[in-house]
């Protein structure tokens, strides 16, 4: 099957390339833009690099852009290098003392979690973890898991907005409602979510926000941003301590300045951001919302052929799925690491197919999918047929 919209990416075309939610894939035509923006700097390095020169305007610019994106104040936007630098940024600066607790999921990163742990660790807090269930009935099953893992001594509830290995998207507006009730703060770890569903910080009204550039809308890798609400921004500091801590002239505000120089770095992936945009949007007729909608619908279709050849029912709900979809594999054969792994090497090694097989919580065996628009239907019948050779399931139909 041709897909019209393959010609756009450098992607292997010998690859079925089912995993874009991992590392995301630049379009050529960002590609070429970045490539411009790197000739422009190394054309003159002092001026394009230099914050008191034409950086700062330069980055103003696509975080406006962003912002518009978002639904946020420009200012309330600095820019990462990815979400797990974002959160690591917001937890390390969090004022945890002895004896508070911050909140995570079994569902969540395990980078961000990891985090989460070293810096709770660092100031004698603990980490407790809500126990989100997969397979899942409903957004409810979460809002009441979360409920009843906030104690009296949580500080912080650190979410995802899309879960990474479960691909869920979760309620992330009844979740921060529910633990601003509770006086709890609220981070939202929002790496998948822009270009797959909408967001909108304003409406959300969460204390911190990080995601990534370079999955879902498609920038350049080292690209993304971090929100955090104005009255705690003077709270919330870069994981590098630069110029920035004492040139306020580096930013719009002290906390823009930390965030805009955090010593020489390549700001050409950000920069590049607002083609990558224009890209996404102008693909389909409809714009972005439109492309994520489709990308929806992919999702749905190829999770149904894949749970048809596995002989199992749906795992979550399809309003609680954005444009990825895990379903779960059979404990009995892959439910230890290194049959999980041997899958995902055979896949890759006899039919040519790129996705992610993991192990939930150290024991579910799941396989996920990724659509973008570059994938096709054909893609993941070719999967479904090399799931059901590799579990022993007869062909339907």
């Amino acid at each position: 099957m041709t897909n019209p919209f393959r010609c756009h990416w450098r992607l292997n075309p010998d690859i079925d390339f089912l995993n874009h939610g991992s590392f995301g894939a630049m379009p050529i035509v960002v590609m070429e833009d970045q490539r411009r923006w790197i000739e422009r700097l190394e054309r003159d390095p002092i001026e394009f690099l230099g914050p008191e020169r034409s950086l700062l305007p330069k980055l103003d610019h696509v975080r406006n852009r962003i912002a518009q994106l978002v639904g946020a104040d420009s200012e309330d936007l600095a820019f990462v290098r990815n979400a797990t630098e974002g959160v690591n940024a917001v937890l390390r600066s969090f004022p945890f003392a002895a004896g508070d607790e911050v909140l995570i999921t079994n569902h969540g990163y395990n980078a961000c979690n990891n985090a989460a742990r070293y810096a709770a660790g660092q100031s004698g807090a603990a980490v407790s973890v809500a126990e989100l269930p997969f397979p899942i009935r409903s957004s409810s099953q979460v809002i009441d898991a979360i409920d009843q893992a906030i104690t009296s001594k949580t500080r912080l509830l650190l979410i995802d907005h899309v879960t990474s290995p479960t691909g869920l998207v979760l309620p992330v507006k009844e979740l921060i409602e529910l633990a601003h009730r509770r006086g709890v703060r609220v981070m939202i770890d929002g790496a998948h979510a822009p270009g797959m569903v909408p967001v909108d910080l304003r409406d959300l009204d969460v204390d911190y926000y990080t995601a990534n550039h370079h999955k879902w809308l498609c920038g350049p890798k080292t690209s993304g941003f971090l929100y955090v609400r104005r009255e705690l921004q003077s709270t919330v500091h870069p994981t590098t301590i630069s110029h920035g801590a004492n040139t306020p002239e580096l930013g719009r505000t002290p906390f823009l300045a930390q965030f805009n120089w955090i010593g020489t770095y390549d700001p050409t992936p950000i920069l590049a951001m607002p083609t990558a945009i224009e890209f996404l949007s102008g693909l389909v007729e409809g714009g972005l919302p439109q492309l994520m909608r489709n990308n929806h619908a992919l999702v749905v279709a190829g999770r149904e052929l894949l749970l048809d050849a596995l002989n199992c029912s749906a795992p979550a709900p399809t309003d609680m799925l954005g444009n990825l979809a895990s379903v779960p594999l059979p404990s009995e054969r892959f439910g230890d690491k290194t049959a999980a792994n041997a899958l995902q090497q055979r896949l890759s090694r006899d039919h040519r197919i790129e996705v992610p097989v993991f192990l939930l919580d150290g024991t579910q065996p799941c396989l996920r999918i990724s659509a973008q628009a570059y994938n096709s239907i054909d893609q993941y019948q070719r999967l479904a047929d090399a799931l059901r050779s590799s579990t022993g399931e007869s062909p339907q139909g």
